[in-house]
């Protein structure tokens, strides 16, 4: 787990990325990769002594694109591009996000289409191996030209400006670079333009939620197969032969690993011979719902992989032919759509689970005490539970609101559609968390009904995942704090504890 994490031109996953924004994997660069970018850097060198006329490297920018910047004047231009651009607001990203923007920022520029030097790649190395995390605001992207508001924030600190952390204190740019022996370094013509121009921040932001809501697909299963079983569900709604006739592979794997899980159910066996035709949809269709969130979570996923090994730079130079190329691939809106459809995806997840939490505490609907506590009315018990995952759910649906349908024009029209790509990742990663907490209610809420079967044995998946839980959460007996208990269980969902221990006891889930 410890191994360094070497980066090329060649692919690098989201695990990779995960690892090294959040568990602290050291990164190192190839270098062949540098010799690609030293070649690239030649060449923007040749063009700046002929005075060519390059985009952003001897002109200005956006609107200013036509206003040709004197030779003496190209490292002023970048300097005053990062200062200028750095106009963020509201609360700081997470250190993990900057680490990974980062990351990403350093993968863009070894693809050797930027003007970047590759001494840029070594210092932006340097300070991630050092542990120096620039501060960098999430409000201010419209996710067009790139990210330019957060990555100029995150660039200021390789020249000494900005602020960033290390060692938690919050410090001038030039301070926390020298508490780690580092040098600001001055930066040469295009670097500036090389450096914002890019989809790292929406990219960071989602591919760390996407690997979130990965983790909560098959925990948001493990849930539902424990509330199958103590409000009596069947497992025919699981048998293969449905799924081959819709041969979606979410709503396949969904329902296989259901099955699986509730192998061997005393409590399901107990009552096969029941009156019951059918079971409610958030139980019946479980598959088909849940199925359809993981086909849509595996499409942003796919998207996700292609945008970190992309060159999201403009203009983009290709060394075997010594030319470069203005375009658009700084424009967020692939992004940006694929992250709006996981969010609507996984809202859909926490909607079909805070039903079912329903089911459970309601004593009408469950045939087991109100509430799930003995002595209700003396005791609430998860009464109030059920409210906060309502409440979740609730602010899931705003949240959910497309953020790519909407376009407000910037640099005096001459960017005139953009895609908000940035605010797509936020609003997910928000949805993502939500949901974390309905699935954590939902498992305590299973856990706390699957007490009261102390005669029949549970599924072998779901009684791994039972016993996980009451490792870390006892029986609510009388009334206590839940809030408490639901982080706890958070924590067991986000760290894959309670998916390892099912796993242990069935397998692989899909």
């Amino acid at each position: 787990m410890n191994a360094t994490i070497v980066l090329s031109r060649d692919a690098l996953t989201i695990a990779d990325l995960v690892a090294a924004a959040r568990h602290n994997r050291s990164i190192a660069i190839d270098p062949e990769t540098l010799k690609d970018m030293h070649k690239s850097r030649l060449l923007v060198e040749k063009w700046v002594r002929e005075k060519k006329t390059v985009y952003g490297v001897t002109t200005g920018f956006g609107l200013l694109s036509d206003v040709i910047i004197d030779p003496e004047d190209t490292r002023t231009l970048q300097r005053n591009l990062l200062i200028s651009h750095a106009c963020g607001v509201g609360q700081p990203f997470s250190k993990e996000v900057a680490r990974a923007m980062i990351v990403l920022r350093i993968k863009d520029l070894l693809r050797a289409n930027s003007s970047a030097r590759p001494d840029l790649a070594n210092q932006l190395a340097a300070i991630f191996n050092n542990g120096i995390v620039p501060v960098i605001p999430q409000k201010g992207s419209v996710g067009a030209s790139g990210d330019l508001c957060p990555l100029a924030h995150l660039s200021l600190v390789l020249i000494g400006l900005g602020e960033a952390w290390v060692d938690g204190v919050r410090l001038p740019g030039r301070e926390a670079l020298a508490k780690r022996g580092l040098e600001p370094i001055e930066l040469a013509s295009g670097e500036g333009l090389a450096l914002v121009n890019g989809t790292q921040a929406m990219t960071a932001v989602g591919a760390l939620a996407l690997n979130d809501a990965a983790t909560l697909c098959k925990s948001i299963d493990i849930a539902a197969a424990m509330s199958l079983e103590v409000l009596m569900g069947s497992r025919t709604e699981f048998d293969p032969r449905i799924q081959q006739n819709r041969p979606h592979p979410g709503q396949a794997a969904a329902a296989d690993n259901m099955l699986r899980m509730i192998r061997n159910s005393e409590i399901i066996t107990s009552h096969k011979d029941c009156s019951r035709v059918q079971d409610a949809y958030t139980l019946r269709c479980s598959p088909q719902v849940h199925g359809a969130s993981y086909d849509a979570i595996q499409y942003a996923m796919g998207v996700t992989r292609t945008e970190i090994n992309a060159s999201t730079g403009n203009p983009l130079i290709f060394n075997d032919t010594e030319q470069f190329l203005t375009g658009g691939n700084f424009h967020g809106q692939p992004i940006a759509l694929a992250l709006d459809f996981a969010a609507m995806a996984v809202a859909e997840l926490a909607n079909i689970s805070e039903r079912r939490i329903e089911r459970l505490v309601n004593p009408k609907l469950s045939g087991m005490p109100a509430f799930l506590v003995k002595d209700s009315g003396l005791n609430s018990g998860f009464m109030i539970a059920q409210y906060t995952a309502a409440a979740l759910v609730s602010e899931n649906k705003v949240l959910a609101h497309p953020a790519c349908v909407d376009s407000i024009p910037t640099s005096a029209n001459k960017e005139d559609h953009v895609s908000m790509g940035t605010i797509a990742a936020r609003k997910f990663r928000e949805i993502v968390g939500n949901a974390e907490d309905v699935n954590a209610i939902e498992l305590l809420c299973a856990a706390q009904a699957l007490d009261l079967f102390t005669n029949l044995k549970p599924g072998e998946g779901t009684l791994a995942a039972y016993r996980t839980i009451r490792g870390a959460v006892p029986h609510m007996a009388s009334d206590r704090n839940i809030s408490r208990d639901i982080q706890t269980v958070k924590g067991l969902v986000r760290g894959g504890i309670i998916i390892d221990a099912v796993q242990d006891a069935i397998g692989p889930l899909n």
